[in-house]
């Protein structure tokens, strides 16, 4: 085994058997199988038969099956190694493992050790570990995170004040109010802090001298005002928040007291702003369908998608779902015919596979197969994948298999997990080794699409 390219092969998750179809084995009862390749430098089938062994309390074989992995350096082995340890009360032996790598400085491992020590009462060695990487928003959020168990919150935000005052304009423009900070993330770790230590007051105004506080769909000043209950000033600022994220925190705390009406009144004025019912419309249609009122989760997803721009392929995809889960499919179907002649009579393949889906689940396969077939983009490796999607579900999975074997090479790990319901695990296994086809060149520079 090599280190290198262990991390490449699971990296990539090609040249090897990944996560799910390891999963897909021991489903099928391939036990014996995944427990062979364990052996054979196939990493995320050691990783689950480790896992396996665990729960079944032989502890040694466990270890065993991880040791050639351990033995060449590579630091994804040697974490599941000390995570098994730690979980078997052996926290000072995971502490010993994981140390020599945390010394490279390595920003993943460094969280990790980090974490590690913070959860066996070594709260203060993991500040210090983490304290010159104070620059680092990964880091420092892990630094904020462990400084609690350490009793060690007011040096944090000690630190934390520095970076921002330490913080330079982004540009030359004497108009441009952006900060440059290191981390990037401080304002939101020392409103953390101080949450902590119940200074909500200078929180808040922490969170409020922060240009944007929405980030991966939550908007922290918003969290911070609903944990402490203070709701009017939440309606206030979902109020001005132009993304949504303020106003689905409001209506998630409605809901959570009993106010379904109200969550969704929240949404509908929001929706009513220029562009709102862009950002709001599939959380406002998620809440009507939990509190029975499907007709107007769907009545909503149209309105999206016939609007200017609305009719993309996911806003569809998500009206399509909608009908057919209130057994309206025929519905969905009629939408798309219109849509269709809308469009010229041409119908893209990202609103043709829901056409495709509708019509199986209606019982009309045989049916949908003809219209893939004839369809100017049937012979595509995208429509095969749907295609087979389809036989595989109607319980032919023989055929869906035949599919994608016409491209081996594009079905990878789909045509692989069909071959594994088939009991055919040998050839799965083929396919998922395979080395990948290195990919052609590309110039320098060149006058013709594709640039």
């Amino acid at each position: 085994m090599d280190a290198a390219d262990l991390d490449h092969r699971t990296r990539t998750q090609s040249g090897c058997i990944p996560p799910l179809l390891v999963s897909r084995l021991l489903e099928r009862g391939h036990e014996r199988e995944v427990e062979a390749q364990a052996g054979r430098g196939e990493w995320f089938c050691a990783l689950e038969w480790a896992r396996m062994l665990d729960r079944r309390g032989e502890r040694g074989k466990a270890l065993e099956v991880l040791a050639p992995y351990v033995a060449t350096s590579w630091w994804p082995a040697t974490r599941a190694r000390a995570e098994l340890l730690e979980e078997w009360g052996r926290g000072e032996e995971a502490i010993a493992l994981c140390r020599p790598f945390a010394e490279t400085g390595d920003r993943l491992v460094l969280e990790h050790f980090a974490r590690l020590l913070a959860r066996h009462g070594r709260g203060g060695e993991a500040f210090t570990l983490l304290r010159p990487g104070i620059g680092d928003w990964f880091l420092a959020e892990c630094l904020v995170e462990v400084c609690a168990t350490a009793g060690r919150d007011e040096e944090a935000a000690e630190l934390l004040e520095a970076r921002i005052e330490a913080a330079v304009p982004a540009c030359d423009d004497p108009d441009c109010h952006r900060l440059r900070m290191e981390p990037s993330n401080a304002f939101a770790l020392l409103a953390a802090v101080r949450e902590r230590q119940g200074r909500i007051e200078e929180a808040i105004a922490l969170l409020r001298r922060q240009k944007a506080t929405s980030v991966n769909g939550r908007d922290a000043l918003a969290d911070l005002l609903a944990r402490h209950d203070r709701i009017e000033e939440l309606r206030v600022y979902a109020a001005s928040d132009q993304y949504g994220h303020a106003t689905q925190c409001l209506a998630e705390v409605l809901e959570e007291r009993g106010d379904a009406d109200g969550a969704v009144d929240a949404y509908r004025e929001f929706a009513a702003a220029s562009d709102g019912l862009w950002h709001v419309a599939v959380p406002l249609a998620r809440l009507l369908v939990r509190h029975g009122r499907a007709g107007e989760a769907i009545e909503v997803m149209r309105r999206l998608a016939d609007s200017p721009g609305g009719a993309e392929d996911w806003i569809v995809g998500t009206l399509c779902t909608l009908y057919a889960d209130h057994g309206r499919a025929h519905d969905a179907l009629a939408y798309l015919d219109a849509l269709r002649a809308r469009r010229g009579g041409e119908e893209e393949w990202e609103f043709f596979g829901p056409r495709l889906a509708l019509m199986a689940g209606l019982g009309l396969v045989d049916e949908a197969l003809e219209l893939a077939r004839a369809h100017p983009e049937g012979s595509t490796w995208y429509a095969a994948w749907s295609v087979s999607e389809i036989l595989a579900e109607a319980g032919r999975t023989a055929e869906a298999v035949a599919v994608l074997e016409r491209d081996a090479a594009a079905a990878g790990a789909r045509l692989a997990g069909y071959l594994i319901d088939l009991g055919r695990v040998q050839d799965a296994v083929q396919i998922l080794q395979r080395p990948p086809v290195p990919a052609a060149p590309t110039p320098a520079y060149c006058e013709e699409p594709p640039f």
